[in-house]
């Protein structure tokens, strides 16, 4: 095997031109002779490299809308053939083939361009690349001779590797960026498959035709059926790897974090200070995420524990929603997980420093802000970038569930007041926002809340009347006067007496039992306002 031999030749031509120039030159600087295409030759000739344009080593033109450039003998035979296989080398010098000892290559942004808002059909065709995940295939399978690089972010130790040993690249490096490639082809293959699977009936498409029509499963805004409950019938995904984490739900259990390369959503936060977060964390960052991006006419702070909310709040500023968050359940709070909907200025960061935090979830924070927290090394900050959440996965033994994500958003024709008295609009206000909090529960939920402040959350109980109590058992705050919501409906009357028997005033559910009749007589023989939602929100 030649895994060692000099490289004297390679080819680049790359749709992400990130550090390219650089790497090219570095590449031209150790002797190597450097073959380009259309874009990526005017770039590196603009930079002062000498390239050799495609077409001089094939003899042939670039034709048909560049749709044809590579694919040719003299490429595909350059790179094929086995360097220490005597037939190999006599095929290649009768027919004039010179060795490509490397190829790089990244592909057209499929992905990027299914995700536009105004993307033609024919353009998301145009965007399908030929050519390089060919070179791709064809270097990697070859890797004993050749080296195949698709991600700028090899730039760097590629470079270093070939100075420090003189024009050539281990096997070993070889390997791992075979490796490499064949994922990178997958990936963009299983893309391209999952759009076009929720495309509809060709004969019915036009070449305007709107993006959002033609995204499936798959990636970020391609990642998900084309429209509520259409799935594909093969579900094809693709993440990569970004952190290796210490370890998962518990000591004993290994555990990683991957992205969808979007760079939005709680998988591609960026962390500005504090020590590594854990499986934990993330699972308890996303929980607080959601709930805060439940909100947005006031600023909201959600405090979180064990996915779970035990204090949430809306306040006129950020400072006073924590603050009225904290009023809840104080002692839950400590060691928890903040999630917020605005940017974190100096005066709300003043009062979650009295706090032991574990993570503090915002879309930013200022730098006055950032300055307050910096004593306290070991608080994770997190700006989060707000992502659409299409879809809801659930492993099983033996394959995997797959869900729309629980958007619905409760619409004025939804709401019905079932009870003899109506709600007061301070009722109203209150239930509606024990509704979205409640959403935001493990099943069985029940929240007690005031007029954007939760009082007592009942999470996770064997039935909804140990919940009802149990909510009340949590609170802090007077619950006299409080509402209440709850994600399912109440199979008997005895969770609504519980809840009255609280001190609340008024309830809000789905829904939909047998005895519907019976829970409302009960609401209505203890004098409080019901309504029905006609929309459940199991959280398991």
């Amino acid at each position: 095997m030649s895994s060692s031999a000099k490289i004297q030749r390679a080819i680049l031509s790359v749709t992400d031109k990130t550090g390219l120039a650089d790497f090219a030159r570095q590449l031209s600087n150790l002797g190597i002779e450097l073959i380009s295409t259309g874009g990526t030759a005017k770039l590196l000739r603009g930079s002062g490299i000498t390239v050799k344009d495609i077409s001089e080593l094939t003899g042939f033109p670039e034709m048909l809308d560049g749709r044809v450039k590579t694919l040719h003998p003299k490429v595909h035979g350059g790179i094929l053939h086995r360097r220490d296989d005597p037939k190999h080398a006599a095929a290649v010098a009768e027919h004039g083939i010179q060795p490509i000892d490397m190829v790089v290559v990244n592909l057209y942004a499929f992905e990027k361009t299914a995700a536009k808002a105004d993307v033609s059909f024919e353009e998301l065709i145009e965007n399908i690349d030929i050519g390089g995940p060919s070179m791709i295939r064809s270097a990697a399978k070859n890797f004993h001779d050749v080296a195949v690089v698709t991600s700028p972010a090899d730039y760097n130790a590629i470079a270093e590797e070939l100075k420090s040993s003189n024009g050539s690249l281990s096997l070993e490096t070889k390997w791992r960026l075979a490796q490499k490639a064949f994922a990178t082809t997958a990936a963009y293959d299983s893309a391209i498959a999952s759009t076009l699977e929720g495309i509809p009936d060709i004969s019915n498409i036009k070449a305007a035709q709107n993006a959002a029509e033609l995204r499936s499963p798959g990636q970020p805004e391609a990642a998900g059926p084309t429209s509520p409950g259409k799935f594909p019938p093969v579900l094809r995904l693709s993440f990569s790897k970004t952190l290796d984490l210490r370890y998962g739900e518990n000591p004993h259990q290994k555990a990683a974090m991957y992205s969808d390369g979007s760079g939005l959503g709680v998988a591609n936060a960026r962390q500005l200070q504090g020590k590594e977060l854990s499986y934990n964390n993330i699972v308890d960052l996303a929980a607080a995420w959601d709930l805060a991006r439940e909100f947005d006419a006031a600023a909201f702070c959600a405090i979180i524990k064990h996915t779970n909310p035990c204090g949430a709040a809306t306040g006129k500023t950020l400072a006073e929603a924590y603050k009225r968050a904290l009023e809840c359940d104080p002692v839950s709070a400590f060691g928890g997980v903040i999630g917020v909907n605005r940017p974190i200025d100096l005066e709300a960061a003043e009062e979650m420093h009295k706090l032991f935090l574990e993570v503090i979830a915002a879309p930013s924070f200022d730098d006055a802000a950032k300055a307050k927290f910096a004593s306290k090394k070991n608080l994770r900050l997190v700006e989060v970038k707000a992502a659409p959440q299409k879809w809801i996965l659930k492993n099983v033994s033996g394959g995997i569930l797959v869900q729309d994500a629980d958007t619905r958003s409760l619409q004025d024709a939804d709401l019905k007041v079932v009870s003899k008295r109506p709600p007061t609009p301070e009722e109203t206000r209150a239930l509606l926002f024990a509704w979205k909090v409640c959403k935001h529960v493990k099943s069985n939920a029940i929240v007690y809340a005031r007029d954007g402040q939760t009082v007592g959350v009942g999470a996770g109980q064997m039935s909804r009347v140990d919940s009802a109590k149990f909510g009340a058992l949590k609170a802090q705050l007077p619950l006299k006067g409080t509402v209440a919501a709850s994600d399912a409906f109440f199979p008997f009357p005895d969770g609504i007496e519980e809840i009255a028997k609280a001190g609340a005033t008024a309830v809000i559910q789905p829904g939909g039992s047998q005895r519907d009749a019976e829970v409302i007589e009960a609401a209505d023989r203890l004098g409080m306002t019901m309504l029905f939602t006609g929309v459940r929100h199991f959280r398991h």
